[in-house]
């Protein structure tokens, strides 16, 4: 459904999101170690939320990458948007250009309530909604 460099964009924030304060700034390769992926692609995943603000880059021996105080309330529909746009959230299941109430493809009515289910989800969970799963053990990054 999305993309491997959205799913690491969202366990990346979601880890990050877990920090305890004043341990937040976390390296890359420890981020990467923490989600499972590829340190080089996991970088240049980091730098496109950096970019956002969704994400600061502090350099130094003591830097790394913290989640911004704006991050920290953002919705996994914007992770998804930045990283993967928002085709998922708007585009017909199909693929197909035109796909719409007046035109639909063969799967537009059964999809098109699915797609808003997901929508709605994604833009009422939080980063931190998800943290707090990770910190308190019912959910996990990896297995």
């Amino acid at each position: 459904m999305f993309s491997k460099a959205c799913k690491y964009a969202i366990n990346s924030m979601i880890f990050l999101a877990t920090m305890p304060e004043g341990e937040e700034c976390i390296g890359l390769k420890e981020i990467a170690v923490a989600i499972n992926s590829p340190e080089a692609f996991t970088a240049k995943i980091l730098q496109t939320l950096v970019r956002e603000h969704l994400l600061e880059s502090i350099k130094g021996p003591n830097g790394g990458f913290r989640i911004s105080e704006s991050g920290k309330k953002v919705s996994l529909h914007r992770v998804v948007e930045v990283v993967d746009g928002d085709s998922i959230f708007t585009g017909c299941a199909l693929g197909l250009q035109e796909c719409s109430e007046k035109r639909p493809c063969a799967v537009h009515h059964k999809f098109k309530a699915i797609r808003d289910h997901l929508t709605g989800m994604m833009m009422t969970t939080t980063l931190e909604d998800m943290a707090k799963g990770i910190r308190q053990g019912v959910s996990y990054l990896k297995y």
